[in-house]
């Protein structure tokens, strides 16, 4: 009979890398990682100075910290990331997925090819380059993948297709990992969110793009009747990387508000 683990680290040695750790939701998680015990690497593609304070958060919490430039659709860019950070800071444990494309909300009829290949080679590709780059490190130390989905699978928001419909791409992929790669260890786990007071969210907003109007409405169809934060996200991530959730894969967890329900 197999042994359970005694009481120790919330993660195995090594360090968690947060590809998209640059942005609001991602930077959230790369510090919830970092106070649970784990050293985190972090992605960005432009915003130097963000991903530095994202860094930052690691230190203060007492963990080491890096920060990658990355170009997600550049396969080349993609696995010297992926060696770069193991040879840097060892045995990578966890690779969250929190990246996404910012992107126009047309409805379907109204979206331009170039948009939806844009998404597409983005986000889609993007995922399935650093899945394939990180499965034999994920193999050496039976890791886990945690992506970063949208409830909107469950329940369509009109306009969100650019978002969704990629993001339904990744989430077979994950369970395709789940199902063939647990035989090493590994597992698959998405997070689908609703509306979350971060990121692109309170971009919009300043910008009168979400007006006062389409909040109230968002709420009303929130079970909880509020948006979610950051670090209510980041929780989530860090309890299904966490070896606590050692006999969870192939899931997804919403984090909606019961947006969903």
């Amino acid at each position: 009979m197999q042994q359970e683990d005694g009481p120790g680290p919330s993660f195995p040695a090594g360090v968690a890398l947060v590809v998209g750790g640059s942005g609001g939701i991602g930077g959230a998680i790369c510090a919830a990682l970092a106070r649970h015990g784990s050293e985190v690497a972090l992605t960005y593609r432009t915003n130097h100075a963000a991903a530095l304070s994202a860094v930052e958060a690691v230190e203060a919490a007492g963990q080491r910290g890096s920060a990658h430039a990355v170009d997600l659709r550049d396969e080349t860019s993609v696995r010297s990331l992926i060696s770069g950070v193991a040879a840097s800071h060892g045995p990578i444990h966890t690779i969250v997925h929190a990246a996404g494309s910012r992107i126009d909300q047309p409805y379907i009829s109204r979206v331009e090819l170039a948009q939806w290949r844009e998404a597409i080679d983005a986000d889609v590709h993007g995922a399935f380059h650093v899945v394939q780059a990180g499965l034999p490190e994920l193999r050496k130390t039976r890791g886990s993948f945690v992506f970063i989905s949208s409830a909107g699978l469950s329940r369509f928001p009109p306009g969100d297709v650019l978002s969704v419909a990629p993001k339904a791409a990744v989430e077979a992929l994950l369970r395709g990992v789940a199902r063939e790669e647990g035989r090493y260890g590994v597992r698959a786990n998405s997070v689908a969110l609703g509306i979350i007071d971060a990121g692109m969210f309170p971009e919009l907003v300043e910008r009168g793009e979400l007006d006062a109007r389409y909040l109230e409405a968002a709420k009303r169809n929130i079970a909880l009747g509020r948006f979610g934060l950051a670090a209510e996200v980041a929780e989530t991530v860090a309890f299904l990387a966490s070896r606590a959730a050692g006999y969870i894969t192939g899931q997804t967890l919403c984090v909606d508000g019961g947006y969903s329900v």
